[in-house]
């Protein structure tokens, strides 16, 4: 890819690496398989039945570097295989995640989203970088709570309890290190591209 390319405010990450379809299928593999790993770092939460795991970051971070087709994708990959069966849920899990299911299927939604913020610039600066990734997690809780909330027959004050607020400090430190990540990642880019 030329750097005329790599700096088109539509670019993301991923289009500063050359190829094409083998490119994509390995970055879209490489985004699920993140997701998984990041999974694995999961902290129970008490009185939740939802813990704090590295997921939330991995998904906005996949489609952020990866643009909404590629990050979309990628989360719906993770999703799809681990309900056939890959142990790539917290802690190792598979199959359908009655409780936790909302996030999953925000996590697709949010990587989307993330994605094509990104294609527009989101993630160049730290102001938008931080707003996108607000924005994301909105998206999260937007699809995780009522799934929760039906799923265990919480009222809204209690899935709001057990599945927004005790994430709420994890997600501004995983919105700052983004924040510090993604445009610190583009000078990069941009510096290597000029030499």
């Amino acid at each position: 890819m030329s750097v005329l390319a790599v700096t088109d405010r539509r670019a993301v990450l991923a289009d500063a690496i050359p190829g094409a379809v083998v490119k994509n299928v390995a970055l879209v593999l490489s985004g699920a398989v993140l997701t998984g790993l990041a999974a694995q770092i999961a902290v129970p939460i008490p009185g939740s039945p939802v813990p704090v795991t590295g997921q939330t970051f991995a998904a906005l971070l996949v489609g952020a570097a990866l643009g909404w087709k590629r990050g979309g994708l990628s989360l719906a990959l993770y999703f799809v295989a681990g309900l056939a069966g890959v142990p790539w849920f917290t802690g190792g899990a598979a199959g359908w995640a009655a409780v936790t299911g909302g996030y999953l299927v925000g996590f697709i939604a949010a990587s989307a989203l993330v994605g094509a913020l990104a294609r527009v610039g989101g993630d160049r600066t730290v102001l938008r970088t931080v707003g996108t990734m607000v924005l994301g997690n909105l998206v999260i809780y937007a699809v995780g709570v009522p799934w929760l909330m039906a799923a265990t027959g919480m009222d809204l004050r209690a899935a709001l309890l057990a599945g927004v607020a005790p994430f709420l400090v994890g997600d501004a430190l995983k919105v700052a290190l983004a924040a510090g990540l993604l445009p610190g990642t583009w000078a990069l880019v941009r510096r290597f591209q000029q030499s």
